[in-house]
């Protein structure tokens, strides 16, 4: 008898760990320093869609590859202060690998600062796929790098969990077709939904909890 559900695949920043205030700071210090201008945390949310290297292009006409760098520095060099291991994620990603399922991560955030973060928290070898916002053309809602990780993993939308914290993770799961979309805000409740994903959990046993039912019910 086949499995109700294959593969779960994550969204990663507000998902997996708390990586917006880093973000934040990284790029607060980013726009002191080289366009001395002070903007928000709200002002950085308007940006996201691009990868971190597209958000630059976008907002900097000048000194674009050293503001790059620059960003990289801050974001590795800063990592350590605003950035721990999560215990309950950890716990729930082991859990998910002892029962055979295949873990994605499909993700706007740019591939370098993706393997940043992986390595330092020491979660890289839980995955069988990542896909960043270097991977694809159009950023989610789009479902194009949903696609692109299930086509690696030879696994259907129909047996997919997709799990995310913005309306644009919820927007490219419904958009996929996958089994279930999963709004999380167990880590930070900074972005709220609007869409209405199959299930919002606010504590990641709650998650775990979900799962071992399905897999009960194969």
């Amino acid at each position: 008898m086949s499995k109700r559900i294959e593969a779960i695949l994550f969204d990663f920043d507000g998902t997996l760990a708390n990586t917006l205030p880093l973000i934040f700071h990284s790029f607060k210090a980013l726009f002191k320093e080289f366009k001395n201008k002070e903007i928000s945390s709200e002002d950085i949310v308007d940006m996201f869609g691009p990868t971190e290297v597209g958000i630059i292009h976008n907002h900097f006409t000048k000194d674009k590859e050293k503001a790059i760098r620059r960003f990289y520095e801050l974001y590795k060099d800063k990592h350590p202060e605003f950035l721990h291991k999560t215990e309950e994620i950890e716990d729930l990603l082991k859990f998910l690998k002892e029962k055979d399922l295949k873990l994605g991560i499909v993700t706007g955030k740019g591939s370098q600062t993706l393997e940043i973060s992986l390595d330092l928290l020491d979660i890289k070898n839980y995955f069988d796929v990542l896909i960043s916002g270097d991977d694809t053309k159009i950023p989610k809602p789009d479902p194009e790098g949903i696609f692109k990780a299930l086509d690696i993993l030879k696994i259907s939308p129909q047996k997919t969990i997709f799990i995310g914290d913005s309306d644009a993770d919820i927007g490219a799961g419904q958009k996929a077709d996958v089994y279930l979309t999963i709004g999380v805000n167990w880590i930070s409740d900074y972005l709220q939904f609007n869409l209405k994903p199959d299930f919002i959990f606010k504590d990641v046993k709650e998650f775990r909890n979900l799962v071992e039912k399905e897999l009960e019910m194969n």
